[in-house]
């Protein structure tokens, strides 16, 4: 999840009318259940009602033109329970989405990252107290802002604490990169935009964020932007080899997840679900500025994977189930335990207007389901990406929920409401 300040376009429809338009909206289909996990039991948990229920939203969704197609799976009690795919991969060649879809999955890659560097915290290679100088020595000299003025200058000072492990995974590392206001300082960090094409390794990419002044002393606030990316340079330096091989090595290959990978690995006969936006009259429009740039030339922490709907069911349900998955072990208990506590109490994403959410480690996990507007129950944790995609694992109640998408959101999109409805619908 990429935050951005857009304006949302509304599209309002009698409640009459709307309802009769959901019932009549059937274009999607239910493929057979993925192999995954846990063998299903006779009885399924999941009711026709909630089923259709779901099916009616998300083919609503395609059939009013809102979005151009998903893909959801929802397991429970580790074994899945349900499968749709509805409206198309590409609008313009009518290929139709498929479990087989692969999508950019935008900051859902960030708590893969975080596996990732839970595993060499295990093995001793990492721990969460390291100062991340001791892999980068570049982070050693870095300085943090200590004072604004009235025209938006800033002071800087050096650090009273280094950078730590724990602070890139928290996202209190006091590292930015996602603000898109007129802040001069939001400018110079969004200045070297780590993303854009031509600009080298991670490493290099890396390099640029140890130039910048911290918006704030380390520990201090729990702040959205590129700290997952650098955890990925750390990884590849505390391993030994490159992010993108170790991820593959340790993480993407045991977990069978075949279909997932940086988008210079895809084959190129395998096409990827189209990004679209939308236009001032609301309707779906491709949005070509991702193609040729997102993810590739470098393997970056934060964002840039692609995946498939039941590839990331699978690291979903290996979380789920205390770091096994079909008889490999990924993680142990106490380490999936220990990401997936509160390690930040409050304060994420309150300047989207968002309470009750804290945070752990590479995870957003839900705080005080009395407070925020999402369907939670207190200690689900999940995440989504910028594109529309989102993941949901509640260990209260057994039940896990990955929904593919691939929508921009621009100044005339309405909210990706959809994976929302679909958990709450799932949740017994």
């Amino acid at each position: 999840m990429k935050m951005s300040r857009q304006n949302s376009h509304h599209h309002t429809i009698p409640s009459g009318l709307a309802l009769a338009l959901l019932f009549l909206a059937c274009d999607g289909s239910a493929p057979p259940l993925p192999s995954i996990g846990e063998p299903a039991t006779n009885a399924d948990p999941l009711s026709w009602a909630r089923s259709f229920a779901m099916n009616r939203v998300l083919d609503y969704r395609v059939w009013s033109g809102a979005r151009s197609g998903y893909v959801a799976l929802v397991a429970r009690n580790g074994h899945l329970v349900y499968a749709r795919t509805t409206g198309d991969a590409d609008l313009a060649s009518k290929v139709p989405m498929a479990l087989d879809t692969r999508f950019h999955l935008a900051s859902m890659t960030k708590p893969v990252t975080a596996v990732a560097a839970m595993i060499l915290v295990e093995e001793g290679h990492l721990s969460l107290d390291d100062p991340i100088e001791k892999f980068i020595p570049s982070f050693a000299d870095m300085r943090v802002v200590t004072g604004r003025d009235d025209a938006g200058g800033w002071r800087t000072g050096p650090l009273a604490n280094p950078i730590r492990i724990r602070h890139l995974l928290t996202f209190r590392s006091g590292i930015g990169g996602y603000a898109e206001s007129d802040d001069p300082l939001d400018q110079l960090w969004r200045s070297p935009d780590i993303e854009a094409a031509g600009l080298g390794s991670l490493a290099d990419r890396v390099g640029l964020v140890s130039k910048l002044p911290l918006y704030e002393e380390p520990g201090t606030k729990w702040r959205y932007g590129w700290s997952l990316d650098v955890l990925a340079r750390v990884i590849e330096v505390a391993a030994g080899e490159k992010y993108d091989a170790f991820l593959r090595r340790r993480v993407l290959e045991p977990l069978g997840m075949d279909s997932t990978d940086f988008p210079d690995d895809v084959p190129a006969h395998l096409s990827l679900a189209t990004m679209y936006t939308h236009d001032e009259s609301g309707s779906l429009v491709h949005d070509p500025q991702f193609d040729d740039y997102y993810g590739h030339g470098w393997s970056p922490g934060g964002g840039g994977l692609v995946s498939t709907a039941p590839d990331y069911m699978r690291l979903a349900l290996m979380l789920a189930g205390g770091g096994l998955l079909e008889g490999v072990r990924i993680l142990e208990p106490e380490t999936v335990a220990e990401m997936t506590r509160l390690h930040v109490k409050s304060g994420v994403l309150e300047e989207m207007g968002i309470e009750g959410l804290g945070w752990g480690l590479g995870f957003c996990v839900v705080a005080d389901d009395q407070k925020t507007m999402m369907p939670a129950t207190n200690g689900d944790f999940w995440w989504s990406g910028r594109f529309g995609t989102q993941f949901w694992i509640s260990p209260t109640h057994r039940t896990v929920v990955v929904v593919m998408q691939q929508t921009e959101r621009g100044p005339y999109s309405d909210l990706p409401f959809a994976p929302s409805i679909v958990q709450a619908l799932a949740t017994p």
